[in-house]
């Protein structure tokens, strides 16, 4: 706060004295991360330091250095924009060739600040996308857990964002980078608790967000990926990680709903690897989580009757009838869009339900005004009419998304 104050600062830390060179960047370290947008912007004259000392040959300093940046790049759109012209990218594309741990967490936190800034889309990821980063990104996370959890993390966090903008799917893409994050998704699947690196579940997520969001696009990529053990993986991963992390459960749910959206491959293999118990028992686990389960079933019976038939001999009606008295009309309107499904495809189903009172539970939604011509169609299907009014027009159901 006083004048000079920062120009002092600066001139100790570009000291030819290392103590005083390391004291110098302490002190810009503990300032930058002020949430005060002016001490940011007061430190602008320093960026080009920080950036000239990644290239030394302290691993302390030139990780210091990388918390510095990556702070100041949190706080300051306006060192983000000096950043970019001194050459960022470029620094950092040297130092990701690094083999320490810490210079690669400390580079991926600033990247992953970066890329999380409101103008990433358009300003950063762009550059990011004609260096060589994508590629040194995907090798280090596909090369497990060699470069430090802390660091594949970081890295793996970077790739969603990149994704999330949907302005490098295509460039990614064609780095392999379904056919590679597949193969992490694999291995992870492999190191189960308790056994597994601590802060494993940390690396899970990003990698499971990364795929979904991936196959969400439009691009026919699922045949990428069209392998059996990407589904055992999956359900591997619930298995180990969902009791102490419940949240992994709506990340795999995510990615199981993009795999069956559209591939009739993945729907057949969830079938006949015998999965669907194991996907049922999530139903109770969120609301969140009901609703995808019946998602991704709905995504099966939409493939038509033979799918319907094995989903009906599997059974799901048991399982399906609680969630009719569920609270909550978007899972109660997700089960009616299955039903409609199994009923139209499968009129054994309609039998089945009826001899296991299915239709108590139908009627209970007539006074639910969301579901209650849904409720009203699927008992026309099954021929019993709800009280003697005359029956409206069954609505048309649209296709599972």
């Amino acid at each position: 706060r006083l004048d000079g104050s920062i120009r002092t600062l600066i001139g100790l830390f570009t000291s030819s004295l290392a103590d005083v060179q390391m004291q110098a960047g302490r002190c810009l370290h503990e300032l930058s991360h002020s949430s005060d947008p002016a001490v940011a912007e007061a430190c602008l004259p320093v960026t080009s330091y920080l950036l000239t000392y990644l290239s030394g040959h302290s691993i302390e300093f030139t990780e210091l250095c990388l918390y510095t940046l990556g702070n100041l790049v949190v706080e300051s759109e306006a060192v983000r924009k000096r950043l970019l012209p001194q050459g960022i990218i470029p620094v950092l594309v040297s130092c990701i060739q690094s083999p320490h741990e810490a210079v690669l967490e400390g580079l991926g936190y600033v990247l992953s600040q970066l890329l999380q800034a409101k103008e990433a889309p358009t300003e950063i990821i762009p550059l990011v996308l004609a260096s060589a980063l994508p590629q040194h990104m995907l090798r280090l996370v596909c090369s497990g857990l060699k470069a430090g959890i802390g660091a594949v993390v970081e890295f793996a966090w970077c790739l969603h964002y990149i994704i999330c903008s949907q302005t490098a799917n295509t460039a990614l893409l064609s780095l392999g980078a379904l056919p590679a994050l597949t193969s992490v998704l694999l291995d992870l699947a492999s190191e189960a608790p308790p056994d597994a690196a601590e802060g494993l579940e940390l690396l899970v997520c990003p990698v499971l967000r990364c795929l979904s969001n991936l196959l969400a696009e439009d691009t026919g990529c699922e045949v990428q990926v069209q392998d059996e053990r990407l589904l055992i993986a999956i359900f591997l991963v619930l298995q180990s990680f969902l009791q102490q992390h419940p949240f992994i459960a709506q990340e795999c749910l995510w990615l199981l709903n993009n795999l069956t959206a559209h591939e009739p491959f993945f729907c057949s293999a969830l079938l006949s690897l015998d999965l669907l118990p194991a996907l049922l028992q999530l139903l109770p686990c969120s609301q969140m989580a009901t609703v995808l389960v019946l998602t991704v079933v709905c995504n099966i019976a939409a493939k038509g009757p033979a799918f319907c038939q094995r989903l009906h001999q599997q059974p799901a009606l048991p399982l399906l009838l609680p969630t009719l008295t569920l609270p909550d009309p978007e899972a109660v309107g997700q089960c009616l869009e299955l039903l409609h499904l199994l009923f139209l495809h499968c009129p054994e189903a309609a039998a089945d339900f009826i001899n296991q009172d299915g239709h108590r539970a139908l009627e209970q939604h007539q006074s639910t005004p969301e579901l209650q011509e849904r409720a009203q169609a699927l008992l026309d299907m099954v021929g019993q009419p709800l009280g003697s009014s005359p029956s409206p027009r069954p609505p048309s159901f649209p296709p599972p998304v």
